[in-house]
C-alpha cells in the first residue's frame, strides 16, 4: 500500500516556500501546522531529520517529500477469521443512491456492503447488510 500523508499539499513547494519565508524554523514544526505536531516530529526522527527549514538541499527535500506522499506499507498478514472485524469508513453514503446504491456521479457503478460507510454490531449484521444491500443493487442492474 501507497499513503499520501499529505495528499492537499506539495511537500516539495512547501519547503521551498518556508525555506525563503521562515528558513530558521524548524521542518518538524511546519510540518506539524500540517498534520499533528507529533506525528511530524517522530516521522522526522525517524527518518534522522532535525534541521531548521532553510539547511535542507534539494536532495533531501525530495527524499523527505517522497517518505511523506509516498509512504510504502507491505501488511504481513491477517489475525485471520477469527479476530477479523467490521471495518469502518469507506464510500460516503450521501454519494449513493438510497435506492439503488449507484454512485451519483458514475453511471452504473454500485457500491454495497462493507465498502460503503455503515457501520454496524459484531455478530453477524456486517453479513446482513452485505446481503441486503447486494440484493437492493442487484434489483436495479
Amino acid at each position: 500500500m501507497t499513503i499520501n500523508l499529505l495528499p492537499d499539499l506539495d511537500l516539495t513547494e512547501a519547503i521551498k516556500q518556508w525555506q525563503r519565508e521562515r528558513p530558521k524554523a524548524e521542518l518538524k514544526n511546519l510540518i506539524g501546522e500540517r498534520l499533528t505536531k507529533r506525528l511530524a516530529q517522530q516521522w522526522l526522527a525517524f527518518s534522522g531529520e532535525s534541521k531548521s527549514v532553510g539547511q535542507y538541499s534539494s536532495k533531501e527535500i525530495a527524499a523527505i517529500s517522497a517518505r511523506f506522499h509516498q509512504w510504502r506499507i507491505i501488511p504481513s498478514g491477517t489475525g485471520g477469521y477469527r479476530l477479523a472485524e467490521v471495518t469502518k469508513g469507506g464510500v460516503d453514503t450521501d454519494a449513493l443512491s438510497s435506492k439503488t446504491f449507484e454512485a451519483k456521479q458514475v453511471k452504473g457503478l454500485y457500491f454495497i456492503g462493507e465498502v460503503v460507510d455503515v457501520t454496524g454490531w459484531l455478530g453477524g449484521y456486517n453479513f446482513q447488510w452485505a446481503w441486503a444491500s447486494g440484493h437492493c443493487a442487484g434489483g436495479f442492474v
